[in-house]
């Protein structure tokens, strides 16, 4: 099982464009008090984007993507000190994207408040340069079924820009324990048989370490102990069958490792702050 497939499943992203037009100087937009992540992309001319205290201009083929809930502005006023060529018209393409905001996975915590991806980045990519363009030209056609096509392309926008900010973020310390061999075999392990009765000294076995070195080089790098993890995977599992099945409670339970419907309840009730029961009605 490839690790990172398995935790962008249970993000559950949707998204959509809602504007793609010529704008023409001067104008801004502010973006204030949205829960939800954005991006904006320059087909044609410049725009500065202010993100907190930092300004930076926009060019042809330029994206920015703006983490969940970060207020931000888009201008072709330059500002004082800036100097760059500008443009009279600006070609826009701005989207939006939102997660399940109740999903346990260590991939949410660690979206940076803005990530731009240039122009020449952006041609190493081209499939996602194509992706792109297409969304662009679905959203200015509007032709039968126009909004299935753009908000399943804004998904795949979402997903193909995630693992891009994952090559460029090495130092965060999640991504290092996927590329940590011992650390990344024993998430796999855990991810492709959470019910299994998992120990610490049973995993450190596996991956050929010490119980007291995994310990430690497992909380260090994926921010929590193994416990911990596991439990939140398991729960994981369980809202998804919550959700999608009609499997007894009790039975859920032991699919995801639990001895009793009891223990279930008092760990998901930890993580999710209701009974197993109660989510399944909401």
């Amino acid at each position: 099982m490839e690790i990172l497939s398995d935790i962008l499943k249970s993000l559950r992203v949707s998204g959509s464009v809602y504007f793609c037009s010529q704008v023409e100087a001067p104008w801004t937009k502010e973006f204030n008090g949205s829960s939800n992540a954005g991006f904006h992309m320059v087909r044609r001319g410049h725009c500065w984007a202010t993100v907190g205290d930092r300004t930076e201009l926009l060019g042809p083929g330029d994206l920015i993507f703006i983490g969940p809930g970060i207020d931000h502005v888009l201008t072709s006023e330059q500002p004082i000190g800036k100097s760059a060529a500008t443009s009279d018209s600006t070609l826009l393409l701005c989207g939006y994207c939102s997660f399940d905001d109740d999903t346990l996975t260590p991939l949410k915590s660690i979206f940076p408040q803005r990530t731009i991806v240039r122009e020449e980045e952006l041609h190493q990519h081209p499939w996602l340069k194509s992706t792109f363009d297409q969304l662009s030209a679905e959203y200015m056609a509007q032709n039968p079924g126009t909004e299935l096509i753009v908000n399943k392309l804004t998904e795949v926008v979402l997903i193909e820009l995630i693992r891009i900010n994952f090559g460029r973020q090495e130092k965060n310390s999640f991504l290092m324990a996927l590329d940590d061999k011992r650390i990344s075999k024993a998430l796999e392990l855990i991810h492709r048989s959470p019910e299994e009765s998992w120990t610490i000294e049973r995993l450190a076995s596996q991956v050929g370490m010490s119980r007291a070195a995994f310990a430690k080089q497992f909380k260090d790098l994926v921010g929590e102990t193994m416990f911990a993890y596991l439990s939140q995977l398991r729960i994981q599992r369980a809202k998804e069958m919550l959700r999608n099945t009609k499997l007894p409670v009790d039975d859920i339970a032991l699919k995801i490792g639990y001895e009793s419907e009891r223990a279930f309840t008092k760990t998901f009730g930890k993580y999710v702050g209701m009974t197993p029961k109660q989510y399944r009605k909401q």
